[in-house]
């Protein structure tokens, strides 16, 4: 008896594939995009490679010696950043400390309890202040912040500088003595990454799913509830990379940096002390009166903080990539 079953074809549990025409519009947008994207990169490459080129002159002059010397002395050939990199990462932390908290309550805020009728004022505002000058923030924090201050300041020092050591002020009770101090500049430059943290928070905060938002609220959760349980966690890789970001912003923070302080070449590590430095404001500081020699020095120091601030983005954005959030968002 001859079987009439029809024989399967291999072929048919292979998926098809859908091959769309490309028209002449859409690979010139192609080529635009690609074109677009690379020149990011060139860009890059050009700043870093301007960078290396004009500090190059101050490498062979100091060697490896440039990253641990804490003198500046260009004219006696002994320089280096060993006492400004600590102090622009320390001002960068300060910075975190106060920013991160207010940052991301405003952002859980606006994103989950702000009435519909005034969220959009609070985002446009949000927005207009990571508008405002730099020179502004260094300008307020010089004449209204610092002024009044002082006595917040001297407040720690005299009471909690004797259990946390790096609050303490050793150059006596005198009001000069907590006045453009790192904890100041920190503090003016919290104020400037408030709005970039806010702002990314908020947006990864409001790709939260739906359904995992109404799933909470089924299961008889609060509204506080349903953001820890869910919005939170969706978010925390955007958090982590808004974070980083503001700190990237911080590191690099110039203008109201170079009013503030006041520019000293030693490493001590108490924050409401008088006298502080950083990269940025070294560079801004010297650069109007350096001879061949000194402006290679500063470009040098230019180029450590470019490749570490490259460094703290491209860790921001591979830990948005990695989370829940970069993944919903590239989708």
């Amino acid at each position: 008896m001859v079987s009439t079953t029809p024989v399967a074809d291999p072929l048919d549990d292979v998926p098809r594939r859908i091959s769309a025409p490309v028209s002449a519009g859409d690979r010139v947008f192609r080529g635009v995009l690609r074109a677009a994207g690379l020149s990011v990169f060139l860009l890059m490459g050009l700043i870093a490679f301007f960078l290396l080129f004009r500090g190059m002159q101050a490498f062979r002059a100091t060697g490896w010696s440039f990253l641990t010397e804490q003198k500046w002395l260009t004219q006696s050939g002994v320089f280096g950043i060993a006492a400004v990199l600590p102090d622009g990462v320390i001002i960068a932390v300060i910075a975190l400390v106060i920013a991160v908290p207010v940052a991301l309550t405003a952002a859980v805020f606006v994103s989950e309890y702000a009435p519909e009728r005034i969220r959009p004022a609070l985002v446009s505002l949000v927005d207009l202040m990571a508008a405002i000058p730099s020179i502004v923030y260094g300008l307020w924090g010089l004449f209204f912040l610092q002024p009044r201050i002082v006595g917040f300041v001297r407040w720690l020092s005299m009471h909690l500088g004797g259990v946390l050591p790096f609050l303490k002020v050793r150059t006596g009770d005198i009001g000069t003595s907590y006045t453009s101090s790192p904890f100041i500049a920190g503090t003016v430059v919290s104020l400037m990454i408030i709005p970039i943290i806010t702002s990314l928070s908020r947006e990864v905060f409001s790709q939260a799913p739906q359904g995992e938002r109404e799933g909470a609220y089924a299961l008889g959760s609060t509204r506080w509830g349903m953001v820890r349980s869910v919005v939170l966690p969706f978010g925390r890789g955007g958090m982590i990379g808004a974070v980083m970001l503001g700190f990237g912003r911080a590191m690099g923070e110039t203008i109201a940096v170079a009013l503030i302080i006041s520019p000293k070449f030693l490493v001590t590590g108490h924050i409401l002390e008088n006298g502080a430095n950083s990269i940025s404001s070294l560079i801004a500081l010297r650069f109007g009166e350096s001879d061949p020699l000194s402006l290679s020095a500063l470009m040098a120091a230019g180029l450590v903080l470019f490749a570490l601030t490259l460094v703290v983005n491209m860790l921001a954005a591979v830990v948005i990539g990695r989370s829940r959030s970069g993944a919903a968002t590239a989708d």
